[in-house]
């Protein structure tokens, strides 16, 4: 609680020691890189134990997740994004430090996003819980889903999730999710040298000609207990070049400026597929994302090491104007370039948890 207060404290005095910016008004920051969209983490639990996010070795039964309480509420996310949308956010994204569909009654909140803002509402999810939820999140306001998915063989599958979890779960969640309506999905995979890099074609054969569209990323050095080495990355280029040996591709231009996957269409014209490429081909220059926290701390990195506490300031009778102003010089002032500089010293730094900011 003490730290908590101090940081409160530090809040206000940057407050008052710099220009207050007006509400309603879109940000730029040191960088001119606007700020376009929100990343929303709604829990930090989750029923996978993904190597590369919440290990079992670190997130066991006695690890201590968040308490209800500390959650922010729905109404507290809701007033948050009301005062994001004024400098200048333009997409919302709901993820889970864990799965966001574990949050009970998630639908209620993107109901109150959706009519209250009417932004871009977007979901990531592993599926899991998606046959029985799509409906009501189709119904609740939501526009589109991306499905985190890292190979389409059951054995390497379950060995990444280690929590025995089928691949046919999540197809089954996909699919229900196209038949209500969501297209095309977004599927992710994370691709890790020697675990399993091998079912890159046999994922991208799987969707072609489906409609939906998957993304491979390379496996980055998020937080600091998944083990991160630059041996264990597969470079885009290289996932492009295998690819294309199989089913040709060609590239195509970005949907919008500071989009982060590369796009790439199948010369047959059966779809196409897109490459994150944080580690290999750096995109900060063009990065528009904060990310706020289940428990309502702000980052403006996904490899931050520090956020700003904003649920201190909802709970203390903080008004729009007073948030707005923190989250505006927060932003003025971001230089975040930590994708350029990543180095074997910077990569070993103690980061957030992917677990808790959300991906």
């Amino acid at each position: 609680m003490l730290s908590s207060i101090t940081q409160f404290t530090e809040i206000l005095e940057y407050m008052t020691s710099n220009e207050l910016s007006s509400a309603e008004t879109a940000v730029t920051d040191t960088r001119k890189r606007h700020l376009r969209d929100l990343r929303i983490s709604v829990t930090d639990r989750c029923n996978f134990r993904c190597t590369y996010c919440m290990p079992k070795s670190v997130y066991d039964r006695d690890f201590k997740f968040l308490e209800r309480t500390q959650l922010l509420s729905f109404d507290e996310i809701n007033r948050l994004v009301g005062i994001f949308k004024d400098h200048g956010v333009e997409k919302v994204r709901i993820t889970g430090g864990g799965e966001p569909l574990l949050r009970k009654q998630l639908e209620k909140l993107l109901h109150m996003i959706s009519v209250s803002h009417q932004l871009d509402l977007t979901l990531t999810t592993n599926a899991t819980l998606l046959k029985q939820k799509a409906a009501m999140l189709l119904d609740a306001g939501l526009k589109r889903i991306t499905v985190s998915l890292d190979s389409l063989d059951e054995h390497t599958f379950q060995m990444m999730n280690d929590m025995k979890v089928p691949v046919a779960k999540v197809l089954e969640g996909i699919e229900e999710a196209d038949r209500v309506g969501f297209r095309p999905i977004k599927i992710n995979m994370v691709v890790k040298r020697g675990v399993n890099d091998q079912h890159v074609i046999e994922m991208a054969r799987y969707f072609k000609g489906t409609g939906h569209i998957v993304r491979f990323i390379e496996f980055m050095d998020v937080g600091s207990t998944n083990g991160w080495q630059m041996s264990h990355v597969v470079p885009s280029k290289e996932l492009v070049g295998q690819i294309n040996q199989v089913f040709p591709i060609e590239p195509v231009e970005p949907n919008y400026i500071g989009e982060v996957a590369e796009r790439w269409k199948y010369s047959d014209g059966s779809g196409e597929v897109g490459f994150i490429s944080s580690v290999t081909q750096a995109f900060c220059a063009s990065c528009t994302r904060a990310r706020l926290s289940a428990e309502g701390s702000i980052y403006t990195c996904l490899f931050a090491t520090k956020g700003t506490d904003l649920r201190m300031l909802l709970r203390t009778g903080a008004s729009d104007s007073t948030i707005s102003n923190v989250i505006s010089n927060l932003w003025r002032t971001r230089t975040d370039n930590y994708s350029e500089i990543r180095t074997a010293g910077t990569a070993s730094l103690r980061k957030i948890e992917m677990s808790y900011i959300g991906g």
